[in-house]
């Protein structure tokens, strides 16, 4: 398995838009790609501006086909703007 976090900082006045555009991105992840296992998107009310993400996914590979596929370049391309800074770290072994 292979891990991917994200974490997003998103302009204040951006959640709203942001969010469902995340969801929308995550559920068209887990629904069309089989090597996307798991992808949750995390927020909390202390860090209103703060978005965490946890992907996984079967294969390194699978993960960077997803970064090439239509659903993620539309999310991508709506949410750059609303994004201050987003900080993205994976993790080449993960044990279940």
């Amino acid at each position: 398995m292979f891990a991917v976090t994200v974490t997003f900082e998103i302009h204040p006045d951006q959640m709203g838009h942001f969010l469902p555009l995340m969801h929308a991105n995550a559920s068209a992840s887990l629904d069309s790609e089989p090597g996307c296992r798991q992808f949750d998107v995390a927020t909390d009310p202390s860090r209103p501006n703060a978005v965490f993400l946890y992907e996984l996914y079967e294969t390194e590979a699978d993960f960077h086909k997803h970064l090439s596929l239509p659903h993620f370049l539309s999310f991508a391309e709506k949410t750059d703007p609303m994004i201050a800074s987003k900080a993205v770290t994976t993790w080449s072994e993960v044990r279940q």
